[in-house]
């Protein structure tokens, strides 16, 4: 038998999943993140997670990472120094950017601009010039390259974004820049933008290709010792660090372009809810993911997760494909606080983390956080995985007092209800971001809540959106690494095609994606995926002449076989999403601006397991009688063990689901079906 396992650190646990190909069956480890040295508690739980199982680390055939890295190198401001190259003219794109100014009106008087990912003074023009046709304007001065990368060297950079004019169009002074800074700079990682970004728009481009070198340096070192500390517990397998599409990427990939990662932690708990929605027979979802310090947000269509163009971590917003989801500061371990100014209660977006964590826990916290609020309402148990961490009540009522003292309320647990109403509100505004501010009606889709805390607020979270049937998977606290075992390679090839319809032929449309589709794919083969295995998707920017702005468009790769009809149709297919997003339409000549090819490989062969039947009654899965506070009372509410469920079986609410890694509650009013995938599905009963 061979083994995959899917790894997914997050700010408060990190989750490993063992999953044994062929059979499908599962083992699962949930234990405290380091954030120190995030490798760490990779190790632990890879540990745990065999030593369940009965297995030696060295029949482990891959491991599969989903990692933050990337992502706390940018948030914490913790990167590389960035030496960036530009072309002369260009020196301060960077502290040009865009004209635009998170916030309301007065937004430009109180927002702090962030200080640019490479210094002015780490940023040199070389003379050069290239057309935006690919002409060579200027020829590259390298005398005037080597004096500047000179002087580089003794400013102690640590990584180098070369960015030049129209690059897009023709890299080649951009490799040879490279080349030179071998000699000068030996030792210094460089990025290019050609290989990061090649499209159009100097900005983007630019920032992009800094950021990427801003968090190399840290991915390779995390990354190579990762790689290390497994050789040496005997791991024999591959390492596989999941991308911010869903994709896979080879661990030297992943190196080389860190960027594609930023959201690679994420985009795991997106692809394990598409497994998990796809196994209960639904192709429509919402994911909701909540963890303990904050709460994703994506929208799936037809099996597909929407793919966005940009990444947004903090203040920076880059240009790379990513699974669209919305992140709210709303997690277990978010803090409620009332503001002396205002007296009203706010929950978020400050977190008490893994260290020292809400107060429940007992190592040290003393603030009210969600997590207390679900303790003292009774939708915790007095333990949580599987025993790890155990609850201090008293400690979470004390916590929670706080709040009531200071809002003036007679009991705690109006006050732990309050917070709990309002973190949920704060992650309705997260879906609507995907769903109705996208032209998309919630109530068409199912809702599959995951993560720690996700299956103790998607009752809640259903109700308010009118999503049904909300869908809690099995394993739901560590579903982001079933998404890590579960995906499959990916490679993205892109270029700046930027021609009118009237301009293009059927034809030049199909040879720029298969000779994008070529390159992508040659990489992937190089990483050891036959070309058999492949499957290549194409998306294509698409506007107006005239507008500013492009929409992505997917082309379907049978329009390929007929290139007469294939720019109609595209010209179609634009319009109709156009129309959706924005209600009108123009008359004007349609412009194709980027195009780009997706390869992906097979899907790994992990079998899903089913449940035995059931008749339907859950009694043999009642553990106890417990009491929770909803609707302002203290309710009767059976307490049940997941592991005890049986397909068909049918769990009435007010009731508490517990099981290793989550806890579900089923609020009145409500059941949850056992589905024989195993996963509950929890709808309103009607009447």
């Amino acid at each position: 038998m061979s083994y995959r396992l899917g790894v997914d650190v997050g700010g408060t646990f990190t989750d490993v999943l063992l999953v044994e190909e062929g059979s499908g069956r599962t083992w699962r480890a949930k234990t405290a993140s380091t954030p120190a040295d995030q490798s760490v508690g990779v190790l632990t739980g890879i540990a745990k997670a065999c030593a369940e199982a009965g297995i030696d680390l060295s029949e482990v055939e891959s491991v599969l990472h989903g990692t933050t890295v990337a992502t706390n190198a940018i948030l914490e401001g913790k990167g590389a120094t960035v030496g960036l190259v530009t072309t002369r003219g260009f020196r301060q794109v960077l502290q040009i950017a865009r004209s635009f100014v998170p916030g309301g009106l007065a937004g430009w008087i109180i927002w702090p601009k962030p200080e640019p990912l490479a210094a002015l003074e780490n940023t040199v023009e070389v003379d050069e010039r290239i057309a935006s046709d690919g002409s060579v304007v200027r020829e590259l001065d390298e005398d005037d390259v080597r004096a500047k990368l000179g002087s580089l060297a003794g400013s102690g950079v640590q990584a180098l974004a070369v960015s030049l004019i129209n690059s897009f169009a023709d890299p080649a002074h951009e490799r040879r820049i490279a080349q030179i800074a071998a000699e000068v700079l030996p030792g210094v990682p460089v990025s290019l933008s050609s290989d990061v970004l090649p499209e159009m728009r100097e900005y983007e481009r630019t920032l992009t290709t800094v950021a990427n070198g801003y968090v190399q340096p840290q991915v390779k070192r995390y990354v190579q010792n990762l790689a290390d500390q497994l050789a040496d517990g005997g791991v024999r397998g591959e390492l596989a660090i999941l991308r911010s599409d869903g994709g896979l990427s080879s661990a030297p990939s992943a190196v080389d372009a860190p960027v594609t990662m930023l959201l690679s932690g994420p985009a795991g708990g997106v692809t394990g809810a598409v497994w998990a929605a796809e196994q209960a027979g639904f192709a429509d979802v919402l994911t909701f993911d909540m963890g303990g310090t904050s709460t994703d947000v994506g929208l799936v269509q037809g099996l597909r997760p929407r793919i966005g163009r940009e990444t947004k971590v903090g203040d920076l917003t880059v240009r790379a494909s990513s699974v669209d989801v919305r992140t709210v500061g709303a997690g277990g371990g978010s803090i409620a606080h009332v503001p002396e100014l205002t007296r009203a209660l706010r929950v978020g977006p400050q977190s008490a983390g893994a260290d020292p964590g809400p107060a429940a826990y007992g190592k040290g916290g003393t603030e009210p956080t969600v997590t207390d609020a679900n303790v003292v309402l009774g939708y915790l148990p007095t333990s949580l995985a599987g025993g790890e961490i155990s609850l201090d009540v008293e400690a979470a009522r004390a916590a929670v007092g706080k709040v009531a003292e200071a809002m003036g309320l007679e009991s705690v647990e109006a006050a732990a209800a309050g917070i709990v109403d309002i973190v949920n509100e704060n992650m309705l505004g997260g879906v609507r971001l995907v769903s109705v501010q996208q032209g998309f009606d919630p109530r068409d889709f199912a809702l599959v809540a995951f993560g720690g805390a996700g299956p103790l607020h998607a009752n809640a979270l259903g109700v308010l959106t009118g999503a049904w049937p909300v869908i809690v998977p099995p394993a739901p606290g560590i579903l982001n690494a079933l998404g890590d075992a579960t995906t499959s390679r990916r490679d993205e090839s892109a270029r700046t095609v930027l021609r009118r319809f009237g301009e293009l032929s059927g034809a030049d449309l199909v040879q720029v994606l298969r000779e994008l589709a070529d390159d992508a794919g040659a990489r992937l083969a190089a990483q050891g995926l036959d070309r058999a295995q492949q499957t290549v998707g194409y998306q294509v920017d698409v506007r107006y002449h005239g507008q500013g702005f492009e929409i992505p468009v997917e082309v379907d790769p049978a329009w390929l076989e007929d290139p007469d009809t294939a720019l109609e149709r595209l010209g179609a297919t634009f319009d109709a999403e156009h129309d959706r997003l924005f209600s009108f339409l123009l008359t004007v000549d349609h412009e194709l601006v980027n195009a780009r090819a997706t390869v992906t490989g097979p899907r790994p062969d992990v079998a899903a397991v089913r449940l035995p039947e059931g008749d339907g009654d859950p009694a043999a899965a009642k553990v106890a009688d417990g009491r929770v506070y909803v609707g302002g009372a203290h309710v009767p509410a059976g307490v049940y063990d997941r592991a005890r469920l049986r397909a068909g079986d049918v769990v009435p609410g007010p009731a508490v689901v517990t099981e290793m890694d989550s806890t579900t509650l089923v609020l009145p009013g409500h059941a949850a079906t056992v589905h024989a995938s195993g996963s509950l599905l929890i709808n309103p009963v009607e009447g």
